[in-house]
């Protein structure tokens, strides 16, 4: 069976997402697209937000698979 893959947008969310649990800079997004790098920053903000409120490691897992079906 072939496996769908994911909507672009999507995984721009959650790999900006990653980037901003793990305290990286904004500034590498990798996205000169508007809509991509909109969602990029879109999951960099909820990822940022995440860090300054404890949500590393293991306590912040629940988080991107929720932040994955947005």
């Amino acid at each position: 069976m072939k496996r769908q893959k994911r909507d672009k947008s999507d995984r721009a969310y959650t790999k900006g997402y990653q980037t901003g649990v793990s305290g990286r800079s904004k500034d590498i997004c990798p996205h000169v697209e508007p809509q991509l790098r909109q969602a990029w920053l879109s999951g960099w903000r909820e990822g940022r937000i995440d860090n300054w409120d404890g949500m590393i490691g293991v306590s912040g897992v629940h988080r991107l698979s929720d932040a994955s079906h947005l």
